[in-house]
């Protein structure tokens, strides 16, 4: 029955073997597999997880920061909640030469390592796709404009219209918080719209299959009427009728490339000095929601 003293173990070495995770939400598919990603390299390299949750508050992020930091984590990985304004709450861990490695929602400016994906050519990509399929009044379905995923996905929207010559309408943009309730709103606000638009981007699969649902339920053919797409690739987009065309964006790998190089600052393989971005790559996967050529053929 000896239970070994792991706490003042680790006091002596200066080392708690834990790494802390700040999440700004735990209902998505998308964080569930970054943080399989994560456990995954972290057990294999003896450390445990304190996972926290923000709840996309900016107070709750900066209270979660603060309690990691005195629970010792010996690095952190983290996602950045809707309205966070600076990373002023990092700076404990960078004083202290804790390694911070942020991923998915990052501040672009900020000195640190990052790992994300190309939102702006995601979101290229994605309008593009639906311009080609004969849309040509696409509403964009997005969260705040103020965290670098939106804000890039918001701007490969413009330049794809742009580049194809349409006319940007921001009466098109709707700025939502992607939760089930958002997806409902999409559609009753698409629907006020005259003429109905062809086209919507919705950059949050779940949104996009309950904005697709409410569609349907006041008469709207997918993709006849309206051509979707939606972002993440999550299990529900293989669900819905029709299936939905996503944006794939790999968790498990992100949670796997932000948890190894951590632990590469944490055995000093690589300097927590030397800012760098990395890019995981991610691909437009086509499904029926936004076919409209093949209909008309």
């Amino acid at each position: 029955g000896y239970r070994q003293n792991n706490f003042a173990s680790n006091l002596r070495k200066q080392k708690t073997n834990t790494i802390g995770v700040i999440v700004h939400e735990l209902n998505s598919n998308f964080i569930t597999s970054v943080l399989a990603g994560i456990e995954k390299v972290t057990t294999e390299a003896g450390y445990d997880l304190i996972i926290a949750h923000s709840s996309e508050s900016f107070k709750k992020e900066k209270a979660n920061t603060k309690n990691l930091f005195h629970k010792r984590v010996d690095g952190l990985i983290a996602s950045l909640a809707f309205d966070t304004e600076n990373l002023d709450h990092f700076k404990p861990f960078e004083d202290k030469g804790i390694p911070v490695v942020f991923f998915d929602r990052v501040e672009e400016n900020a000195e640190s390592t990052k790992v994300i994906i190309d939102n702006y050519k995601s979101g290229y990509l994605a309008t593009k796709h639906l311009i080609e399929q004969g849309c040509k009044k696409i509403v964009l379905v997005t969260a705040n404009l103020k965290r670098n995923v939106y804000a890039q996905r918001f701007r490969g929207y413009k330049d794809a219209l742009y580049d194809n010559n349409l006319p940007f309408d921001k009466k098109l943009v709707l700025i939502k918080d992607l939760s089930e309730q958002c997806g409902r709103e999409a559609a009753h606000e698409i629907l006020k719209m005259k003429p109905l638009p062809d086209g919507a981007f919705i950059t949050n699969d779940f949104s996009a299959a309950v904005c697709m649902q409410t569609l349907k339920e006041h008469g709207v053919r997918i993709p006849e009427d309206i051509a979707i797409v939606g972002f993440n690739n999550d299990a529900i987009g293989k669900i819905v009728e029709p299936q939905l065309t996503t944006i794939d964006y790999p968790g498990m790998d992100l949670g796997e490339i932000a948890a190894r190089s951590l632990i590469n600052h944490l055995k000093g393989l690589s300097s927590i000095k030397t800012t760098n971005t990395i890019v995981v790559r991610s691909d437009l996967i086509v499904r029926k929601s936004s076919l409209r050529k093949q209909e008309q053929e």
